[in-house]
């Protein structure tokens, strides 16, 4: 269980993180990126950055392209947040949404063969 501090550290990470890749960051490529949640280890020495994209064909190499430009958010974050420490970010793709879509299909075969009986 994440303490409240945690949680708006977190909070806070998933903000700034997505206005620098929207306004700072000079990166076409990496602009597609929806920064969906962040994850941060207790001692703040890394941070998990879910990500997710309308472009599915491009998560892959996303995941790489956000991975390349991890130091400089980290650097940016350092100069725009007041934390003895930035913690190191790693992009991971966030499948909730095609996680949800698979049980949304199971529920909807179920529902199909009770209208079936």
């Amino acid at each position: 269980m994440t303490s409240y501090r945690l949680e708006k550290i977190n909070k806070q990470f998933q903000r700034e993180i997505a206005l620098l890749l929207e306004l700072r960051i000079k990166k076409e490529d990496v602009k597609s990126a929806v920064i969906t949640g962040v994850d941060c280890s207790r001692d703040l020495g890394t941070a998990d950055v879910f990500f997710t994209t309308l472009d599915t064909g491009t998560k892959g190499d996303l995941q790489k392209r956000l991975q390349s430009v991890s130091g400089t958010l980290r650097s940016m974050l350092g100069k725009k947040l007041h934390l003895k420490q930035i913690p190191e970010l790693h992009f991971k793709e966030d499948k909730s949404e095609e996680y949800g879509r698979y049980i949304d299909s199971i529920l909807d075969s179920i529902n199909e063969k009770e209208n079936n009986e």
